[in-house]
C-alpha cells in the first residue's frame, strides 16, 4: 500500500519501543518494505531544542514551557527529519512505522491546558503539522494504554537498570496522570485505535499485545 504511515504512542513506559520493534520483525518475515523511525530524533542537530526541553534546560517543570512552543520543538524535529531523511522512503511506498509522532504532542502537550481548550489545541496541532508544515498524516494511530502507576513502575525500573536518565516528563507523576487523561480524550476525539495493555491490574504479556496489534494492522499493510 503506497504512502502508509503508522504511528504508535503511549505514556512513557507503555512499551512503544518493544512493540514497534516486534512489528519490524513481522514486516521482515512477511517481506513488507518498511522504514522504522523513532521520535524525537535525539543527537541530531535539528533536535537540539527538543533535547534542551526534555533535559530541563528551560526548567524542570514541564508546564514551564507552554504547549504551543514545546509542540513546535517536536514538530520541527519531525519536519526536518522528513525532508532530509525519510521522505524518499515514504514517497517510494515503504510502510513508515513511527515510535511516537504528532500524537505525542496530543498526549504530553495537551495535558498542560485546561480541558476547555483541548479541542482548540488539537485542531491547531493537526492543522499546523499536517497542513502548514506538510508532514504526512498517519493512516493509522495506535495508542498503547497503560495506567500511570504501571507506566511509572516501568520508568523507574528502566532508569535503575541504567538504560537512560529520566526526562522532565518521566520525572513528574502529575504530568503522567494529566497526560493519561489527555491521551484518552485525544484517542477518542481523533480516531486512534486504543490497545489496552493492562488486564486485571497487571501488564499483559508482550506476545499477547503484539498479536492484537498485528491483527489491527494486517488490512493496512498486506
Amino acid at each position: 500500500m503506497k504512502n502508509t504511515l503508522i504511528a504508535f504512542d503511549g505514556l512513557d513506559g507503555a512499551g512503544k519501543e518493544t512493540q514497534t520493534k516486534l512489528l519490524t520483525e513481522y514486516f521482515e518475515k512477511n517481506n513488507i518494505p518498511y522504514r522504522y523511525l523513532s521520535f524525537p530524533t535525539y543527537h541530531k542537530d535539528w533536535s537540539r531544542l527538543v533535547e534542551c526541553y526534555l533535559k530541563g534546560e528551560f526548567g524542570e517543570n514541564p508546564d514551564g514551557v507552554n504547549p504551543y512552543a514545546a509542540s513546535s520543538f517536536f514538530a520541527c524535529d519531525r519536519y526536518i527529519s522528513y525532508i532530509l531523511d525519510w521522505k524518499k522512503d515514504y514517497d517510494g511506498g515503504k510502510i513508515i512505522l513511527c515510535n511516537r509522532y504528532t500524537t505525542a504532542n496530543a498526549v504530553h502537550q495537551l495535558s498542560k491546558l485546561d480541558e476547555s481548550r483541548w479541542d482548540g489545541f488539537l485542531a491547531w496541532l493537526y492543522e499546523y503539522e499536517f497542513e502548514k508544515l506538510g508532514i504526512p498524516k498517519p493512516d493509522l494511530s495506535i495508542y498503547l494504554c497503560v495506567t500511570p502507576d504501571i507506566a511509572l513502575k516501568h520508568i523507574l525500573s528502566r532508569s535503575a537498570e541504567g538504560d537512560r536518565k529520566m526526562d522532565i516528563h518521566e520525572k513528574s507523576r502529575l504530568h503522567l496522570e494529566k497526560s493519561h487523561k489527555a491521551a484518552l480524550y485525544s484517542a477518542e476525539k481523533l480516531g486512534w485505535v486504543t490497545v489496552d495493555c493492562v488486564s486485571d491490574g497487571n501488564m499483559r504479556s508482550i506476545e499477547d499485545i503484539h498479536n492484537e496489534i498485528t491483527g489491527i494492522i494486517k488490512e493496512c499493510v498486506e
